[in-house]
């Protein structure tokens, strides 16, 4: 049990000891009745850019529980315990192991839990490890073959290795912190234990989900690389087989934590009779402007003199009616990558290095997509991710990704770039109001003119548009149980981003450990 002591206001470059000492004396106690400290929150207050603070909360264990509960107290103060996933393993035995497919934030979680708990799971993967897909996306972005089953969307890590590895969630869940922790211990750094905004950076990520399959296999796990799910091996209502590219494997029971992007494996599993159901998901296409713009319009001048973190934000527009458009998934100094997972279609993504280093800052500005807009039928919003793919394949004839200037695509203006273009393989000018469904193109264009009232670099008409993000989010949700069980089924378990039940790599990874913990709570190892 410990206390965590909130709002206390520093001033920029200030340090952990200097801050902790600013609780201590808000406190009226001395060091020497502590038994540990650390910083637990530290955010950024950038709202009067003549004095920046900031606003950090820091975690306090007394030597005196009494002490603690009276300091509780305060408005200030809180109690704080450390959440663990709770185990809680059957004593009944099923013939077999558990196999999860996809090695994604939730198929990866999933199977450390299981594996840290005496099952040997047996994950397979459709990509390849790290290490043999970085070099596949690199030589793809230069020019080289797309590789359909090992890409930016499918291998070791999931489309998050390929990202700015955001940890940033909105859902809430205690395990949330265990999460992080684990991630620290596996190679992420300190620091996301404690930053309000966390990211681990595509290069750090890569290293860390390495680190984790690792110690699954250690623990007696499998993970087959290159082993794309086909369809499945079903007897009185249980899952008894994965048909695999590979082979048949015996199942004790399946995980489906296959991502947002498993097109193929969607339809195959909606015709094997697994419940799904169309749910809304997003569609844009990625705005750059330099990392310098966006500093200035957060922070105004001298942010690397105040040592603040590079300038990030999240901005939104809503409709009456309920259209809205949104930032999604910033990337300081970041850049715009191609995230095609099928052949003639272009996808785009934003992705960052651990060090933010990079000259552009890029987001997706995305239009909320209902299902009253796509095609009727479980696959409809699949379906019009695809044709916008396609048709942005179409207008470059390869992938290159279509580019335009915010001012021309907001009135048809030429307008010189203000920023060099980061996509790889690189950028072709097309009128994104050809590519886009006119509610779309219009959509985004009142974000974009609200949004330049908000921040400076809005305003910037030389920014660069490059599309489309299509691949915001799963436009299918499976149907599941409050044991995380899929309709009809006794031992099949659809989890993470690709079921319809995350958005990123926190909250997919959280969904994997509740799947684990309703696995063992059916049965124990074997």
């Amino acid at each position: 049990m410990s206390l965590i002591v909130s709002g206390i206001k520093c001033p920029p470059g200030t340090g952990s000891e200097e801050t902790i000492g600013h609780a201590l004396k808000l406190l009226g106690i001395s060091k020497s009745r502590v038994s540990d400290c650390g910083i637990y929150k530290v955010s950024v207050d950038a709202r009067k850019r003549d004095d920046i603070k900031l606003v950090c909360s820091v975690i306090l264990s007394l030597k005196s529980p009494a002490e603690e509960q009276r300091l509780s107290h305060r408005k200030d103060c809180r109690i704080f315990t450390e959440t663990e996933p709770e185990i809680k393993i059957s004593p009944k035995k099923a013939d077999g192991r558990t196999v999860v497919t996809g090695f994604g934030p939730a198929g990866m979680f999933c199977a450390l839990l299981l594996a840290e708990n005496g099952y040997r799971p047996i994950v397979i993967e459709r990509g390849a490890d790290v290490e043999t897909r970085t070099a596949a996306v690199g030589k793809f972005w230069n020019g080289g073959e797309l590789d359909e089953n090992s890409n930016v969307q499918f291998g070791e890590g999931g489309a998050g290795t390929f990202s700015d590895g955001k940890l940033t969630t909105r859902i809430g869940d205690p395990l949330c912190r265990y999460v992080l922790k684990r991630l620290r211990e596996f190679g992420a750094p300190d620091e996301i234990l404690y930053l309000s905004k966390p990211h681990i950076g595509t290069d750090r990520l890569r290293e860390t989900v390495k680190n984790i399959r690792e110690r699954i296999i250690s623990l007696g796990g499998e993970v087959r690389f290159l082993c794309r799910l086909d369809g499945l091996k079903i007897s009185g209502g249980r899952v008894i087989g994965a048909i695999t590219d590979r082979g048949e494997i015996p199942a004790a029971s399946l995980v489906l934590a296959i991502g947002h992007s498993a097109r193929d494996t969607f339809k195959k599993l909606l015709e094997t009779g697994v419940s799904m159901e169309p749910k809304p998901f997003s569609i844009g296409a990625r705005i750059e402007h330099t990392q310098l713009e966006v500093d200035y319009s957060l922070y105004g001048g001298g942010s690397e003199e105040m040592k603040l973190p590079k300038g990030e934000y999240q901005l939104s527009h809503r409709r009456p009616d309920g259209r809205a458009a949104y930032t999604f998934c910033m990337c300081p100094g970041g850049e715009v990558v191609c995230a095609s997972s099928e052949a003639g279609g272009v996808v785009t993504n934003g992705m960052s290095r651990y060090l933010r280093d990079g000259q552009n800052a890029n987001v997706a500005v995305a239009v909320s997509v209902s299902k009253g807009d796509f095609p009727p039928g479980v696959l409809g919003g699949m379906e019009l991710q695809r044709q916008i793919e396609h048709k942005a394949y179409e207008m470059t004839g390869s992938y290159l990704a279509p580019a335009q200037t915010v001012g021309a695509f907001l009135d048809g203006k030429p307008a010189l770039r203000s920023v060099i273009p980061s996509y790889l393989p690189g950028v072709k000018e097309c009128d994104l109001n050809d590519l886009f469904p006119g509610f779309i193109s219009e959509m985004m264009k009142e974000g974009l003119r609200k949004f330049s009232h908000e921040m400076k670099c809005f305003g910037n008409m030389g920014a660069v548009l490059t599309a489309p993000e299509t691949r915001t989010s799963s436009p299918v949700r499976m149907i599941r149980n409050a044991a995380g069980l899929a309709d009809g089924f006794e031992n099949l378990y659809p989890c993470g981003e690709g079921a319809g039940y995350a958005g990123g790599i926190m909250s997919a990874a959280v969904d994997g450990l509740r799947t684990a913990m309703s696995i063992m709570s059916e049965y124990g190892p074997g």
